[in-house]
């Protein structure tokens, strides 16, 4: 009885052996990415956002942020702080201390992270609180390190 109830045993656990090798691992399942793409779109890995940004709205701005997605930018002393990364989506806030304004904005970016669509608007613009002012539409467009033409290379 013992000999028939080890084969029983033994054959289980084969077949859950086998069951388990022959499925995928649901972490390779998920919306058909790969692992390469799940670091790149981790909503935790704000470093994706370091480095300079184009920002065009009426003129070009340059935003240089830093690997939690803060920066600053030139326009009225410009400060940025990223609030929240979620995959393509891009929270966060901005302040101008020469003109005393302050808000948010939203970006979409694109799947390569190399731009990116965005609305912004007031949260507060001098001691107004609750400004009716409207913000606006912006595309920002990721900044290659490459020579400009007026840079010169080492010498070998």
């Amino acid at each position: 009885m013992r000999l028939v109830e080890s084969r029983v045993s033994a054959l289980v656990v084969a077949i859950l052996l086998l069951t388990a090798c022959s499925h995928p691992q649901a972490s390779h399942l998920i919306a058909g990415s790969s692992p390469a793409e799940s670091l790149t779109h981790d909503s935790s890995d704000r470093r994706v956002l370091a480095g300079e940004w184009d920002y065009e709205e009426l003129a070009v701005v340059l935003l240089t942020l830093d690997e939690t997605g803060n920066g600053t930018y030139g326009w009225k002393k410009g400060q940025l702080r990223t609030v929240a990364l979620s995959g393509l989506h891009w929270e966060g806030t901005w302040l101008q201390e020469e003109n005393d304004r302050e808000g948010n904005f939203v970006v979409e970016l694109s799947p390569d992270l190399s731009e990116g669509d965005g609305r912004w608007w007031y949260t507060r613009i001098g001691d107004d609180r609750a400004p009716t002012a409207k913000g606006g539409t912006f595309h920002l467009s990721r900044r290659t390190s490459s020579l400009a033409a007026s840079d010169t290379p080492p010498a070998p």
